[in-house]
């Protein structure tokens, strides 16, 4: 294992005492699904972009260790299965996450606590902080500079590969417009105060393009 993401995950395991060897087994598994071929976006790379942030969240809003490591486990988990099917890839990979911190000796709460994180990336509505903060974070890559956001675009639209250029300009434009429609984007303050503005500057951006 050599990835933030493994290594994250087997310390947030061993924060709750689990066990070490089923900890690096199931962080190995986590690794080979981040790198399955198909992946253009929902990588390693951008499981280590969500954990920076949230661990910049959390220092900022002063999160308990134990809400740290949950957070820490639900993003690396939130993506693990992935087969561009909305609804369908949160799911599996809630149950994956629960099943598998289960045979690392959690306790079911944990388990439980760490996919309901992961089943609310489905809505990205939440009411609890650590939920707010994984949320946000994921959301963090709208309000990248354009070249970054356009090479994100880009490797969504290649995720997507099977939709015709028509399906997913209607698509794309769908999300879009959901979100702009939000009257709050980022449900944390300090997620609100660094990147709003400049997601919805994205977002309009693209939007609009997919219009033109």
């Amino acid at each position: 294992m050599d990835s933030v993401a493994a290594f994250s995950w087997t310390v947030a395991i061993d924060q709750f005492g689990g066990s070490a060897d089923a900890a690096a087994s199931t962080a190995a598994e986590l690794e080979r699904r981040y790198r399955e071929p198909h992946r253009r976006y929902h990588t390693l790379g951008h499981i280590e972009a969500v954990l920076a942030d949230c661990a910049r969240l959390a220092g900022e809003l002063g999160l308990s260790v134990t809400d740290r490591a949950v957070i820490d486990l639900a993003a690396c988990a939130h993506d693990v299965v992935y087969a561009a099917e909305p609804g369908a890839d949160e799911r599996a990979s809630a149950a994956w996450a629960a099943a598998q911190l289960a045979v690392c000796g959690l306790e079911a709460e944990v388990g439980q606590a760490v996919a309901a994180i992961v089943l609310a990336t489905i809505s990205h509505i939440a009411d609890d902080l650590p939920t707010q903060v994984m949320l946000d974070a994921d959301l963090a890559i709208l309000a990248a500079k354009p070249v970054l956001y356009a090479r994100y675009v880009e490797a969504v639209r290649a995720e997507y590969d099977t939709l015709s250029d028509a399906d997913w300009r209607t698509g794309r434009a769908t999300v879009l417009s959901g979100l702009l429609d939000r009257p709050v984007l980022y449900a944390t303050e300090p997620a609100h105060r660094w990147w709003d503005a400049r997601a919805r500057n994205n977002l309009a951006a693209e939007l609009a393009a997919l219009r033109s």
